[in-house]
């Protein structure tokens, strides 16, 4: 969202001032959002349009309010709107895990072939959301790491150690800074693995983060779909 957000690349104009750009959180917003809708009726809380609506209705806000993002202005209320927008992402996910794990329970289940899919979204959004999540709050947002690109001083004080920050730096360039891929891919192996891999936590908000989403997944993959498995077996 365009604070998912105040989400991108920094990168250099012409006349030398760093700019943000939105696009990469925004379609991670959007997939997110057509996960959402992919999964049946039963398993959201009142229309099934009625969430992704919502959520798609902040996102053209957000977009529309900030076309393009300088990394030397700060705007407090477009990040808090934005952090309050994947929050309601992450609710409604959560939600959805919750009804689909009451369904697995307490119904007797015909087919497990929908609710297989349907865990599989809610894996994949769960990624998309933390993905989001990382890339909004590590260094205090990407227009923060931006004008302090240095981990090394209070105000760039990282909460994620990435490789090419501490074992990679041989093969590094000195200005190098995390982008949208590097926040997916942390939140894919968090979720894979249900720990840290290459990437290490440096705060406790990041702790807190990374242990929440190694939850998530554990009851996603272990409960729910090993369920949906047991039922087509």
């Amino acid at each position: 969202p365009g604070g998912c957000a105040a989400a991108g690349a920094a990168r250099g104009s012409a006349a030398g001032v760093l700019r943000v750009t939105y696009w990469p959180a925004q379609l991670c917003v959007l997939a997110a959002i057509a996960l959402q809708v992919a999964l049946p009726d039963k398993l959201t809380i009142g229309p099934s349009w009625l969430l992704p609506a919502l959520e798609g209705a902040l996102l053209i806000g957000l977009a529309a309010s900030t076309p393009r993002g300088r990394a030397d202005e700060d705007h407090p209320l477009r990040r808090r709107v934005a952090v309050g927008l994947i929050a309601f992402v992450n609710a409604a996910n959560a939600i959805d895990l919750y009804l689909l794990a009451h369904e697995l329970l307490h119904r007797h289940i015909a087919n497990g072939r929908s609710l297989i899919l349907s865990g599989i979204a809610i894996w994949l959004t769960n990624v998309l959301i933390f993905a989001l999540w990382y890339w909004q709050l590590d260094r205090g947002g990407p227009a923060n790491r931006a004008r302090h690109p240095d981990p090394t001083t209070p105000e760039g004080h990282p909460d994620f150690v990435f490789p090419e920050m501490d074992t990679g730096k041989t093969y590094t360039p000195s200005n190098w800074m995390p982008g949208f891929v590097d926040y997916l891919a942390l939140a894919l192996t968090t979720a894979a693995a249900f720990s840290p891999t290459d990437t290490m936590p440096n705060s406790q908000r990041a702790k807190a983060l990374m242990s929440s989403q190694g939850l998530i997944s554990l009851v996603t993959l272990g409960l729910i779909i090993s369920r949906a498995v047991g039922i087509l077996g």
